[in-house]
């Protein structure tokens, strides 16, 4: 066989390798800012973890997401809250502990959209008695990576939740809002979120509803 014969053999036992691995990034989705995310729809990636503090109104809360697939986080929060459920005329202590569970729908390098859903039961501690509940809140949020070191969300969120026992009942919130990522390095963001509306009861009152918290992410 002459050289040129296998310089051609060599180019096109190169291109037949790598068609393959070329059609596999083509379909692999862009992924825009630092690749990861804890507000908007983008999730924090198969394989890694992410702990998250935030501060402001009505708490503080402590979380951990796991990336169990490209698409999906799972995890946990507990939260110390001093305003019942975000109502701005109910200032009370209680804790919630919850599940999270995060779900990318879609993702370009310029957008994302993914869903929340974050169960769990609450505990707030009036004088002389404790109101205990159950909170179903379901989210909707897009994301827009402005940059590699900015990503912009907004979203609507409906966090359900019922107080169990006398005088308790269904309440159905309908909070919409945005907010703001700023990623200091690859594995550290700084982020502003907030989210508002009326707080609809089976009474005439729909109390005004805010959260409104900063908060510190970490890529381990």
């Amino acid at each position: 066989m002459t050289r040129p014969t296998i310089a051609m053999v060599g180019v096109w036992a190169a291109v037949l390798a790598g068609g393959p691995v070329q059609a596999a990034a083509a379909e692999a989705p862009a992924r825009g800012g630092q690749g990861w995310s804890v507000l908007a729809g983008q999730t924090v990636g198969q394989g890694a973890s992410v702990v998250l503090g935030e501060l402001g109104w009505p708490g503080l809360s402590a979380a951990y997401l796991q990336g169990v697939t490209p698409t999906v986080d799972v995890g946990g929060r507990f939260t110390f809250n001093y305003g019942v459920e975000g109502i701005v005329t109910q200032v009370t202590p209680g804790v919630k502990l919850q599940g999270l569970v995060r779900v990318s729908l879609a993702e370009q390098a310029r957008f994302n959209l993914g869903v929340t859903f974050a169960p769990g039961p609450f505990f707030y501690f009036y004088n002389g008695f404790t109101a205990v509940g159950l909170t179903l809140p379901v989210g909707l949020v897009a994301g827009i990576p402005v940059s590699s070191a900015l990503m912009l969300h907004a979203g609507m969120e409906f966090p359900f939740y019922v107080l169990f026992g006398s005088g308790g009942g269904p309440v159905f919130p309908v909070l919409v809002g945005a907010g703001a990522e700023y990623y200091l390095d690859h594995r550290l963001s700084l982020s502003f979120n907030t989210r508002m509306g009326p707080s609809v009861t089976g009474s005439r009152s729909s109390p005004f509803t805010l959260e409104a918290l900063l908060g510190v992410a970490y890529r381990l």
